[in-house]
């Protein structure tokens, strides 16, 4: 009984010396939530002004007032006139969506050979691959577009996607993902049997549905912000989204409404997207880090 009542004593004491800290974890929790409210606020806060300026009246498109009043729907009635939107929204997303595809499942397929099989030059060959990553693309762009005149499919959106069916970026996400796969697991699968590509598709693709939902997102919101590429490519066409801004560009002047209302239109399908596969997505960034 001593024993425990002077524990109880021990721990009384120890209670006050333990509320700074508390106090102090929560000051530290609370600096940084503000932190981090403040520097999202400062992120949306671009979104937000383009979806203003989308709305406000056309005598208006130049206030700086924080809140467009009167709403005016007349610059997107104005882009709807000028362009075919639900034609470009489909080509760029047909285009955004073949290209994350293509490096997806090149990514995947490149990734698992160099993280599950070993042969001669495994090592030479992934940095040879990585090393691409570092070319610039101005150093590709003539050579792909010699080779897209010569395959005749310029100005097509399969011109477009072709030279994008790889990247670096996607093997060396996934090989990371890849390599923190438990072993066991993929010698249960060959000792019960199964192929390389059986093991592949039933075993770890299974298990890697965030890494690949958050890599996927990635590939999509990149493709579907590319403009330089598509520009030369479809140089004599408006064909996506992006290349339609241009219709309201001129020498006089920027037709900024429409613009505007055009642009909050092609930031849509990436949030909605983005709304869709959240969860997988942070889970995805989360184990990444995890064996």
């Amino acid at each position: 009984m001593a024993v425990i009542a002077g524990r109880a004593a021990a721990l009384e004491r120890a209670a006050p010396a333990d509320e700074p800290v508390g106090t102090h974890s929560r000051t530290r929790a609370v600096v940084g939530h503000l932190a981090l409210g403040t520097l999202g606020v400062l992120c949306a806060f671009p979104i937000y002004w383009l979806y203003a300026t989308s709305l406000r009246a056309p005598q208006d498109i130049y206030s700086l007032a924080p809140l467009p009043w009167p709403l005016s729907a007349q610059s997107y009635v104005d882009a709807f006139r000028v362009l075919d939107v639900g034609g470009l929204l489909l080509n760029t997303t047909v285009m955004a969506v073949l290209i994350a595809l293509g490096q997806l499942l090149t990514g995947l397929l490149a990734a698992y050979a160099f993280a599950a099989w070993e042969f001669r030059g495994k090592s030479l060959l992934y940095l040879a691959f990585v090393a691409t990553w570092l070319v610039p693309f101005q150093v590709t762009m003539l050579p792909n577009y010699v080779l897209l005149s010569q395959l005749g499919v310029l100005n097509t959106i399969a011109g477009v996607v072709l030279p994008s069916l790889c990247t670096a970026l996607g093997v060396i996400l996934l090989r990371q993902h890849v390599q923190a796969f438990p072993t066991e697991l993929l010698e249960a699968a060959r000792l019960d049997g199964r192929g390389s590509w059986s093991t592949l598709w039933t075993v770890v693709v299974p298990n890697l549905r965030p890494a690949l939902a958050a890599l996927g997102i990635l590939l999509f919101v990149n493709a579907w912000n590319e403009y330089f590429w598509p520009a030369l490519v479809l140089q004599r066409s408006n064909a996506v989204l992006q290349l339609g801004l241009r219709s309201f560009m001129g020498t006089e002047g920027n037709d900024w409404g429409p613009m505007m209302a055009t642009a909050g239109m092609a930031c849509l399908p990436v949030l909605v997207l983005y709304l869709v596969l959240q969860r997988q997505i942070v889970n995805g960034f989360v184990r990444s880090g995890l064996k």
